[in-house]
């Protein structure tokens, strides 16, 4: 019998790798909220540049209390909604359970490790897709689709490619997702960020698509100068990242299909934004080792003025009338 999974955060992410995984004949159990109602009665649908699919039935809940322990959680919530894991997590794990996060940024894995204890696992998996939530229970990947996977050892001691993570790639595998196992999950991190920490700050500060930023200089320009920063932070703690590598990130981008990141989409509906995890965390170990990052220092700055305002904005604009 396979392993049975929980997806915590049935968006963008979290839907569209479940929805694979139950498609290649897994066990999968789906956590939502605001979709809770039309999935139960629906399922998921998935258009997706490698073949479009319906589940007509998935399991779903409302309650993470109705959901059975599982033998791998893979969390997908923005980490905007972390405070909520005390809670989310210690119903659906036993010893043995393990928990993936699929989340972007930086220090997200320590915290999961203190929730859950030493009879669980955690791994952090890095998601290079471009996939919308674009309806109630739709989703649309547009592009990519690999997964990096890399256990958490304590304060990021590297744990090498560990015997569960094979087992959990092979579930991958058989879902036709591609999946690469890294033996550095820190560094992966620190890599992760090279495409992040631009494309998804600059999104939103200058109002842009990625193929509007690659194709004007300066919005090039301000992209390989943030990238070249994270480098420079991940040198801070001894992780090589090539030159080669930016460069990688830099064409890979540009022919990447004209993309609305994550943190733009979650601006555009005045949803709070993943500042700290993904600009405030990395930001603050550069400057802790003697690694000066101003321009993602100033990029942190300005998400941190436009998400203030964004949120007050939203609030304003779906505040319940008053009854009279």
């Amino acid at each position: 019998m396979g392993r049975q999974y929980a997806v915590i955060g049935t968006g963008a992410i979290g839907g569209f790798y479940g929805a694979c995984l139950q498609k290649a004949g897994l066990d999968v159990h789906f956590l939502l909220r605001r979709d809770y109602d039309y999935v139960k009665e629906h399922g998921l649908a998935i258009s997706s540049t490698w073949g479009d699919f319906t589940l007509p039935q998935v399991n779903a809940y409302n309650q993470v209390e109705n959901m059975p322990p599982c033998d791998v959680v893979l969390i997908a919530l923005k980490t905007t909604q972390n405070h909520l894991l005390p809670h989310l997590l210690p119903p659906l794990v036993k010893p043995g359970t393990v928990v993936i996060t699929l989340q972007n940024g930086l220090g997200v894995e320590p915290e999961i490790d203190a929730i859950v204890g030493e009879t669980v696992e955690v791994l952090g998996g890095l998601c290079f897709v471009c996939s919308n939530k674009i309806g109630l229970g739709q989703i649309h990947h547009l592009d990519y689709g690999q997964i990096q996977l890399g256990a958490y050892g304590k304060n990021h001691q590297p744990q090498g490619i560990t015997p569960i993570m094979r087992q959990i790639a092979a579930d991958f595998e058989q879902a036709n997702i591609p999946i690469q196992l890294a033996e550095n999950l820190l560094l992966a991190r620190w890599k992760k960020l090279v495409w992040n920490i631009p494309y998804n700050g600059l999104s939103v500060v200058l109002d842009a698509t990625t193929d509007v930023m690659m194709k004007d200089n300066h919005g090039y320009q301000l992209s390989e100068q943030l990238m070249r920063e994270v480098v420079a932070g991940a040198a801070g703690y001894g992780l090589e990242i090539q030159e080669s590598f930016v460069q990688k990130m830099l064409d890979y981008t540009m022919k990447m299909k004209p993309y609305r990141t994550s943190m733009k989409i979650d601006y555009d509906c005045h949803r709070p934004l993943e500042v700290e995890a993904m600009f405030g965390n990395p930001m603050r170990a550069a400057q802790a080792v003697g690694v000066a990052v101003p321009k993602i220092t100033m990029l942190y700055q300005q998400l941190k003025f436009l998400d203030a305002r964004n949120i007050a904005i939203g609030d304003h604009l779906y505040a319940k009338p008053s009854k009279i």
